[in-house]
């Protein structure tokens, strides 16, 4: 190996390209921890109301992850096309972060709410920017399956990294939950984190140039749903919306959790517990990536999850005020652990979504593979924030009296500790009858490498028919159908330069 390659392959390249994930991983923490919060503690805004706002921007996102993942497969920049908008979000990113807390008490509830609304959708096209781009890099940076695994470790300890600052900092900060002036200074401080994170990230990677695509937008932006014909990607992604959302769950509920159900908001409680949760998702990194690295790529979740489901049900046992709070550090520790499974498997897989894609249509999309899996992510988001609106709102929240800092009913805490526990447990049992459904190993990545390098005129002789079947397997097609399918006959494929 040539002393580029291993400088590329090294534990430095490794880092830099992780950084931009502390952004990753630490924004959705902060506004699935607090912002509900925020709106309705520090606001005064219904439940109900609060948590539509991160659905709304999804559906923006609906709009401009595929735009985006477009944009980016379309572009040319002496800097690389993805590095080249991980750049231009940097800054875009962290204006929009802050804009998201500013007070606004002037108007309506209905003025209020719009305000809100339009922040989150600046904020989610910021965070589209960098994430579309920064998700489909991997694919463009290195080529080989235990490499990216390795790269995609590195990332996540970033990740977890990030959550872990962005879990405990406000923790810290926020003494009262119901002053809106502390959340924006704790955005503030985050903005500046994000950006810097993201920069080391641009100055510090790579990526082979392609060809950018030739056709139309329009017609561009149709073939972007073409990935969920892709019968590996429609379960990757099954798998991705489950797996997030069961973390989002844990996050978004933890709160009022702690503050509602257990009254051990105060004397640093809550900040010991999202410590004791993100310091065993950072733990749990560094158990996960050897067994993945070791045996495939969803062996984590297959391993972590049912730990996890265990643990959570636990809670319900000790679910009360007064509770001896060491048996739930205990339990979420546990439940940290878990939850790093579901990160280190699903980034780790969907850095190899662009070759299985490339093998049924022909084409080398990155960018599109890489928007959808973001919009789903933020659908994720939303849809959680959304569901524990409706759900608060159904086991009788009462906002008025959260926002003079009093005590839920006792059928409402006990609601909220149902939400806290049942929910994750279902999304986890979803995630893992996925997961043993998932088609995708080792072994046939290597052969749809080498089916690809067949198929560019990089490989010679014929598929077997074990070859065959796995090809069939992992796409859902007939063999024959394979290559070109369906974006039309006389497209080009790109070929790849070292950029």
């Amino acid at each position: 190996m040539s002393d580029l390659s291993k400088k590329r392959t090294g534990r430095g390249a490794m880092c830099a390209y992780g950084m931009a994930d502390i952004y990753g991983g630490g924004a959705f923490v902060v506004i699935s921890t607090f912002f509900t919060v925020f709106l309705t503690k520090a606001l005064g805004m219904p439940t109900a109301l609060a948590g539509t706002i991160p659905l709304v921007g999804k559906i923006w996102d609906a709009i401009t992850d595929p735009i985006m993942g477009n944009i980016v497969d379309r572009t040319r920049s002496r800097f690389g096309a993805k590095r080249f908008y991980i750049l231009l979000g940097s800054i875009i990113s962290a204006l929009t972060f802050a804009c998201l807390w500013l007070e606004f008490t002037g108007g309506s509830l209905m003025q209020q709410y719009v305000f809100y609304m339009f922040m989150y959708i600046l904020f989610s096209t910021g965070f589209t920017i960098v994430m579309v781009p920064y998700n489909a890099l991997l694919p463009d940076m290195v080529e080989d399956y235990q490499t990216r695994g390795r790269f995609t470790g590195i990332r996540m300890i970033f990740s977890s990294l990030g959550a872990i600052i962005a879990g405990l900092i406000p923790t810290i900060m926020i003494q009262n939950n119901t002053d809106p002036h502390q959340y924006f200074i704790v955005a503030l401080l985050f903005a500046v984190i994000f950006l810097v994170a993201i920069l080391i990230t641009f100055f510090g990677t790579w990526e082979k140039s392609h060809e950018p695509k030739k056709e139309p937008f329009g017609r561009s932006m149709a073939q972007s749903f073409t990935v969920f014909r892709n019968k590996t990607y429609l379960i990757f992604i099954a798998i991705f919306l489950c797996g997030q959302g069961a973390a989002d769950f844990v996050t978004g509920m933890a709160v009022f959790y702690v503050d509602d159900v257990l009254n051990a908001y105060g004397g640093g409680n809550f900040t010991i517990l999202m410590g004791v949760i993100l310091a065993a998702q950072f733990l749990g990194m560094f158990i996960m990536n050897p067994l993945m690295n070791r045996t495939d790529k969803t062996m984590p979740i297959k391993i972590g999850f049912p730990v996890r489901i265990v643990a959570t049900l636990v809670l319900l046992f000790f679910s009360y005020e007064g509770v001896n709070f060491v048996i739930i550090l205990v339990l979420s520790f546990i439940i940290g652990l878990g939850m790093a499974a579901s990160s280190v498997s699903i980034y780790a897989i969907l850095a190899d979504m662009p070759d299985v894609d490339e093998l049924i249509y022909g084409k080398h999309r990155p960018g599109v593979c890489s928007s959808m899996a973001t919009f789903v992510r933020k659908i994720a988001t939303g849809l959680s924030s959304a569901i524990i609106g409706v759900l608060m709102a159904f086991v009788g929240y009462n906002e008025v009296l959260a926002n003079e800092g009093l005590r839920q009913a006792a059928s409402t805490q006990h609601g909220i500790a149902l939400i806290y526990v049942i929910v994750p447990v279902i999304l986890m049992v979803l995630t893992l009858i996925l997961t043993w459904r998932f088609p995708l190993g080792k072994q046939e990545f290597e052969i749809v490498k080498q089916e690809l390098a067949r198929r560019r005129g990089e490989a010679e002789g014929e598929a077997t028919p074990e070859e065959r079947r796995v090809c069939e397997k992992v796409t859902g097609l007939p063999y024959e159908r394979l290559w070109n399918n369906g974006l039309g006959a006389g497209d080009a494929v790109d070929v790849p330069t070292e950029g």
